[in-house]
Formats: structure tokens, sequence, C-alpha cells
């Protein structure tokens, strides 16, 4: 009896001795969640306070300088706030959630008749795609859903070109044909509701032009009318040869998913191609990232971090685990999700201009959105939560 009391003591005392029990990925999702609920109705309300009756819709776009800074339908970011929405409303059923995301969504039809650039794909993918899988419609809405889909699908693959073999980015530049890594996140609408011989196209030229021996990727490929190459560039990142941490997130998400869509078709050898492109990739963003698992705005800098590039990154690591088992993928992608769920990164109830994550940023180069919070960092941040193994 004398040992076993001992060992009990001992027991208790290495239990309190010990360090806390680490937050279960569960509790951390379902906090999270709160924190969303009470931003997102948090930053309704500075948008009421914005928009006078009869003016055109604005959404989110980030909070600087303590103002809130909005974008009208036609913004490539238009669609992330209505599909931050949408996610916290499958995570609770609470119907508000519905009623704001439903609102948020039905103006971003216009985007149907605008075509001078390729980001419809992010529009309408975060916004409809998401209205349609939260299983809250019935089959006539689903179907006027999968319309508005099947119609933006269309646009996209309207900028096409066959000769050259990719989607055009950009309208009226000074690049000839200009082309950016990002257009690859833009291929899941052709998967699912148009031309998937259009983004299969896409994809391998881009595999073919825009990547280095290392596996990361430029930002941006200008090409001439026969297809050749004219130029390669990082514009948004540090240097044309450094990699810029967003767009080598772009990449890999749009790669994993890529392969996901092929696989689920059955189109193994494809599935294969697209999985290694965005496998050789993750294993340099693995020997680089720091230890926290948020990226510097580019890898060859250590000044701003950007919560951007580690949520967009923890979700295309998750596509690829649910593929193949990867133990350090789903390492890296906890990593970065804790990260982002601490007191560092994670707004306050009510501050922040209602946006849940803070440090992001969108054009250093450019002098725009330095160290703000970013809607698609939101936006991903809880994709990537609602994709980690239960």
């Amino acid at each position: 009896m004398r040992r076993l009391t001992l060992l009990l003591a001992g027991l208790a005392a290495l239990s309190c001795s010990g360090s806390p029990r680490q937050e279960s990925m569960a509790e951390l999702r379902g906090r999270v969640i709160e924190r969303a609920r009470v931003q997102t109705v948090y930053m309704d309300s500075l948008l009421n306070e914005r928009q006078a009756p009869g003016t055109d819709w604005q959404g989110p776009r980030t909070f600087q300088d303590g103002k809130l800074l909005t974008t009208g339908v036609s913004g490539w970011v238009s669609g992330f706030y209505p599909g931050v929405l949408w996610q916290v409303y499958k995570a609770t059923e609470d119907t508000l959630f519905r009623s704001l995301a439903t609102k948020y969504t039905k103006p971003l039809a216009a985007l149907l008749v605008r075509d001078t650039d390729h980001d419809i794909g992010f529009q309408l993918m975060s916004s409809y795609g998401r209205w349609l899988d939260s299983g809250t419609a019935d089959e006539n809405t689903a179907e006027a859903l999968r319309e508005v889909l099947r119609e933006g699908a269309g646009t996209l693959a309207g900028r096409f070109d066959p000769e050259i073999g990719v989607i055009r980015s950009w309208n009226g530049d000074h690049w000839n044909y200009p082309v950016i890594i990002d257009n690859m996140m833009n291929l899941e609408l052709l998967m699912k509701y148009g031309d998937r011989a259009v983004a299969e196209k896409h994809a391998l030229t881009t595999a073919a032009n825009h990547f280095r021996e290392d596996g990361t990727t430029w930002h941006l490929v200008n090409y001439a009318d026969d297809g050749s190459v004219l130029g390669k560039q990082t514009v948004q990142g540090y240097a044309d040869d450094s990699a810029w941490a967003r767009g080598q997130s772009w990449a890999l998400y749009g790669y994993a998913m890529m392969a996901r869509e092929e696989r689920a078709a059955g189109n193994e050898e494809l599935a294969g191609t697209f999985y290694g492109i965005a496998d050789k990739l993750k294993g340099w963003l693995l020997a680089h990232l720091p230890e926290d698992g948020i990226p510097c705005w580019d890898y060859s800098q250590t000044d701003y971090r950007d919560a951007s590039a580690g949520a967009i990154l923890a979700s295309g690591l998750l596509i690829l685990n649910e593929l193949k088992p990867d133990e350090t993928a789903l390492q890296t992608a906890d990593r970065i999700l804790r990260t982002l769920a601490s007191p560092e990164y994670l707004a306050d109830p009510r501050t922040n201009g209602g946006f849940l994550l803070k440090h992001s940023v969108g054009n250093l180069p450019g002098g725009s959105e330095i160290d703000v919070p970013l809607t698609y960092a939101d936006y991903y941040f809880l994709e990537a939560l609602s994709r980690f193994p239960r």
C-alpha cells in the first residue's frame, strides 16, 4: 500500500510539474470559430456604417491606420468575406451567418459580365462555391448557384489562348501576355464547373515555364504571341530570383488542388504529375520556413511576416496529406495553425477591423498593405482548420 501511495504521489507531482496539456486541434478550431462569430458580426456593423443606402456593394479588404478599407464587387478579394461567413455558418449552423453570407454573396453575380482579369475563380469559388457547399440550398437554388459557377467558368475559359497554352491574367498592362502564379488558384472553378482541358493545359504550361530548378516559382511569366517566353519576374517579391512567400503558397496549393481533382476523376497520370510539382516545392518550403511556420513576405527577407502565406500554405499542405498521408506536411500545418491561433496573430474580439488575423503583407514593393490584416488570410485560415484531420 505504501508503495502504491508513493507511486500515485509521484505521478501527481509529475503531472503538476509538467508542461500544460496542449490544446487539441478540435479545441483550437472551436476557439477560433467563436472568435470568428464575434469578428464577422463586428465587421458587418462597420461595413453598414460605411455604406450609404443605394450605394454599390462594399466588402472588406484590410484595416489600416484605424480605418476599414473596402473593395467593390470587381476587386479580386471580393469573395473572401462571404466565404468566411459561409464557413462560420457551416461550423455553427447559426442562421444569422447564413443570412449575412447570402447578403454579401448575391451581388457578386455581377462579375459574370466582367472579363478583364483572371480573378473570377477566386471571387466565385469563395462565395458561390461556398454557398453551394454549405448544403443549405434547395434543389432549385442549388441549380441556380451551379449556373452562376458554370457561367463564371465560361468567362474564365474565354481568357485562354490555345496558341500560348495559358489563361491571361490581366489586360492592358505593359506586358504582352502576363500570367501570374496566382492564376493556379482560379483553375478549381474550371475543374469543377467548366472546361477541364483548359485548366489542365494551363497547369502544364505553367509547370514548364514558371518553376526554377529548386522547385520554387517566379511570380510572373510574360509570353509572346507565339507562346515563347519574353521574360520572368517576381513583381510582388524582393527580387526576380527570390521566392515571394505568397506566390510559393499559391503554387503549392494550386498544384495540390489539381492533383486532387485529377485523382477524383480517375486521371492518375496527371494527378501524379501535379502532385510531384507540389511535393517538390513542399520540400523547399519546409526547409526554409521559420521555426513557428509563418514565412516572411519573401523567403529572402527577415522583416515582415505574412500570415496569409502561412494560412494558404497550411491549407495546401493538408490537401497533400489527404492525397497521400504525409507526416511532415501534417506536422507543419499543425505548427502553422497553432501559431496563427496564438495571441501574436489572432486578434482580440472587436478589434482589428473585424478581421481574425493580424500581420499579413499584400504588396510590399508596391507600398501596399504592409503588416495589416487581409481578408484572404482569414478565409484560408478557417479553410485549413476545417481540413485538419479530426
